[in-house]
């Protein structure tokens, strides 16, 4: 009865290791690809129309080896941001998505050292963020604190995580297809 006991025990404390492996973030290879791309071109600043959707766009600020700031937004005068996109001036796009999108279309995602979203930093290393419609999500790993449940806070980040991989792999589309 005990040795029973103990195997399921063991069984299922392996099993949480696994659960944990399912969530794995899809955006950390594109983001270190990204950064790649932008210190081989030297951009500190990259922006693209959404191909899907023509009414959105998606720039980002970028500071080698610390992080990644990237915005995608709705825009009420896309033909402004077309016309910056032409001039490949991809800061002025960040600073307008920034600051004038259309109200609630707005994701903002800090990630912290441009290596993708982390389900929970590593060490003392700060946590990598998401804000969506006046909402911030935190990945510090932190559910309780957060008063949601660990299932609530892995959805949370699985969603923030696919859509951010989304984004970046425009980006990076835009950054090979551009010559930028």
């Amino acid at each position: 009865m005990v040795s029973r006991f103990a195997v399921v025990a063991v069984a299922a404390l392996l099993l949480v290791p696994a659960g944990a492996r399912a969530q794995d973030s899809k955006s950390p290879e594109l983001a270190k690809h990204l950064a790649q791309l932008l210190d081989e071109k030297k951009l500190d600043s990259l922006a693209a129309r959404d191909p899907q959707d023509a009414g959105t766009f998606h720039a980002l600020l970028y500071f080698p080896g610390t992080q990644l700031l990237v915005v995608t937004a709705k825009y009420s005068a896309p033909s402004l941001l077309i016309d910056l996109l032409a001039k490949k001036d991809f800061r002025a796009v960040y600073v307008e998505l920034s600051s004038a999108s259309v109200p609630g279309s707005k994701v903002f995602v800090m990630d912290t050292y441009a290596d993708g979203l982390m389900v929970k930093p590593a060490g003392d290393q700060p946590p990598d963020s998401v804000e969506r419609g006046g909402t911030q999500s935190t990945f510090d790993g932190g559910w309780k604190k957060a008063k949601i449940t660990e299932a609530d806070y892995m959805k949370t980040f699985s969603d923030a995580d696919a859509a951010y991989a989304h984004v970046l792999q425009l980006l990076l589309n835009q950054i090979k297809g551009s010559g930028s």
